[in-house]
């Protein structure tokens, strides 16, 4: 697989669901924005662009080409016990949706980690530039994450391919703005984490905010017991973002880079 067919791969996907969620959340959304996306999707967007420029400058390999690097001289747990190919793409793709799952998990526990991930949660409103918005730092410590677990399971690039294309189509469609119908929402959501599940996990209060972990399979939430159904204000009276960072002037490109390393006012976790 070549590193151009990778990009157009990731980037062409990533661009359809972009367009088609933003659409959505145009046509019809859920709730009333309370900041609105003028002052956020430059910004957001803007951090984006600093994501992709810092794994592309500093980490020239990335995942693919670790599973390419793997498959060749035979690392990783399924090549060594010898995995059928179809068998080690579904499972491959599987263990490394729980690794995400575990990892935010960690990112939210962990002091030093949650000073990188709350940039993130610190987002006013939710809607599709929100699955975009992570710190750099955040999301090259991810990426050496992922990396380690393709390297020690041997995931197949293939597999790895389509879990990359899967985390940023989901993490696009489960933070926008739009609501499934109320007779799917219920049944789609043992299927894939769906925006109204997902919005819980961006409400204000804390232990809302330590729930609803998933990114791409809402089965980990309910297996390690940090599912919750809906916020306890409700779909329409929930409060998005932290106690911290709620000024507007937060929302600009420079402060967001800066969040990790300085204090907001209001209550600290």
């Amino acid at each position: 697989m070549s590193p151009s067919l990778e990009i157009a791969v990731r980037i062409g996907g990533a661009a359809v669901v972009f367009a088609a969620m933003a659409f959505w959340e145009w046509w019809a959304p859920r709730r009333a924005l309370t900041v609105g996306r003028r002052p956020r999707w430059p910004n957001n967007l803007g951090i984006l662009v600093v994501d992709i420029v810092a794994v592309r400058l500093l980490v020239p390999t990335a995942a693919v080409g670790v599973a390419l690097i793997a498959s060749d001289r035979g690392w990783g747990l399924f090549n060594i016990i010898g995995l059928p190919s179809w068998v080690a793409i579904v499972v491959g793709v599987i263990a490394l949706d729980l690794v995400i799952y575990i990892q935010h998990v960690v990112f939210h526990h962990v002091p030093v980690l949650w000073r990188l991930h709350r940039m993130h949660h610190a987002d006013l409103d939710i809607d599709v530039t929100t699955g975009v918005r992570f710190h750099p730092l955040e999301i090259l410590l991810s990426l050496a994450i992922k990396i380690a677990a393709v390297a020690a399971l041997g995931v197949p690039a293939i597999a790895v391919l389509i879990f990359e294309v899967l985390l940023n189509a989901t993490s696009m469609f489960n933070h926008s703005n739009v609501a499934l119908p109320p007779w799917l929402e219920p049944v789609a959501r043992w299927i894939v984490v769906t925006p109204q599940m997902h919005q819980v996990h961006h409400s204000i209060e804390r232990a809302e905010t330590d729930s609803n972990f998933g990114f791409n399979l809402p089965w980990w939430d309910r297996l390690f017991g940090t599912y919750c159904a809906e916020p306890a204000a409700g779909e329409q009276n929930v409060v998005i973002g932290l106690p911290i960072f709620r000024d507007i002037a937060e929302l600009t490109i420079v402060r967001l880079l800066t969040q990790p390393f300085r204090n907001g006012g209001g209550p600290q976790r």
